[in-house]
């Protein structure tokens, strides 16, 4: 079941899904939008309301697999989880936000008990960095530090933006010998070398701060976004008031200004781009090893890799409890992906 399947990514995983030989039922809130969505792909569709415990059950009671694609994740995610520990149903998502990953953390030993597994972040984040940090670790073995830097895009959807307005914070997440912390926005800045020269990147609170320690052990964790001068100042001041823009007239304006911006970006643009991320470890001598991944665009990749996992999980591939993409299937798994291109440098 692909939940959220009238959005922009899960039309487009469903898409994919469908032309890769898979069935998936189309599930959501607005079951005229569903049809529209399921019936030119020639899919089954169910109307889920998160509220109703029972319409949940009686919608997951044939599932192998639900693939959450509905954004705020922060309300979606841990309701479907729940659902799932009741019916034995494994969970994905396509989340990128740490204080998910936290929260469905806490179901480890309920899941394990249930024979279900709990994979969120199957899409852009946080498949390719955390097989990357994966790959890095076993380059370095003993690292303590691991920096992730990830090329800026110009595509973002409704979904995205809705999502990143809701996520506003006064500080940076990052991981201190193995304790989440928080930094000023700001003070972290540093260059990576996306394949075309330096490139100044600022530290950002990126999933991989809570992920990467789970699959690598490393304890020390930055995670940077590639920022041009202009993204840097906005981004600094939307973190800096970010008190005042978390509050409800704010959000009712940011919310409203989601919905000028188009759905997503056309098939031909997301064809245009791609994205690198480069990994970094170094251990207690000063030795480092270093390693860029080139993927698809952030679209493009969530769902091919959305997809590939489903597969995977459907045919029993699964480690029960809460997981991370590469502590399931290893840090090759992201090469398997169409268009992605690995250099140890």
């Amino acid at each position: 079941m692909i939940y959220g399947a009238t959005g922009y990514t899960g039309k487009l995983i469903a898409r994919m899904a469908q032309a890769q030989g898979l069935h998936p039922v189309l599930a959501g809130r607005n079951i005229e939008k569903l049809k529209a969505v399921a019936e030119p792909l020639g899919l089954e569709y169910r109307a889920v309301h998160l509220d109703d415990t029972a319409q949940q059950d009686a919608a997951l009671y044939d599932m192998t697999v639900v693939l959450n694609t509905a954004s705020p994740f922060s309300v979606t995610a841990p309701l479907l989880v729940a659902a799932c520990l009741r019916t034995g149903t494994h969970y994905l998502d396509i989340t990128g936000e740490i204080a998910v990953f936290e929260a469905l953390s806490q179901r480890e030993t309920e899941a394990r008990s249930r024979n279900v597994m709990i994979l969120p972040g199957v899409g852009f984040v946080v498949v390719p960095s955390d097989c990357l940090a994966a790959h890095v670790a076993k380059r370095l073995p003993g690292a303590r530090s691991l920096q992730l830097g990830i090329s800026r895009t110009d595509l973002i959807s409704r979904g995205s933006f809705r999502t990143m307005s809701e996520l506003l914070n006064e500080g940076v997440t990052i991981r201190r010998e193995g304790k989440i912390t928080s930094v000023p926005t700001g003070t972290l800045e540093r260059s990576f070398d996306y394949g075309g020269g330096d490139r100044l990147s600022t530290a950002v609170s990126w999933a991989d701060v809570f992920t990467a320690f789970h699959t690598t052990g490393i304890p020390n964790v930055e995670v940077y976004v590639e920022m041009n001068l202009m993204e840097r100042g906005m981004y600094w001041f939307h973190n800096r008031f970010a008190r005042v823009l978390n509050t409800a007239p704010w959000q009712i304006l940011l919310k409203a200004q989601v919905e000028l911006l188009p759905e997503g970006p056309s098939d031909e643009e997301r064809a245009r781009q791609e994205r690198a991320i480069v990994a970094e470890t170094e251990d207690r001598l000063g030795r480092r090893v270093s390693s860029r991944l080139r993927v698809p665009d952030s679209y493009t990749f969530t769902a091919l890799s959305a997809v590939a996992i489903a597969k995977r999980a459907l045919q029993g591939d699964v480690k029960t409890g809460f997981q991370t993409p590469a502590r399931v299937y290893g840090a090759d798994f992201v090469r398997s992906v169409e268009g992605v291109v690995l250099e140890d440098l």
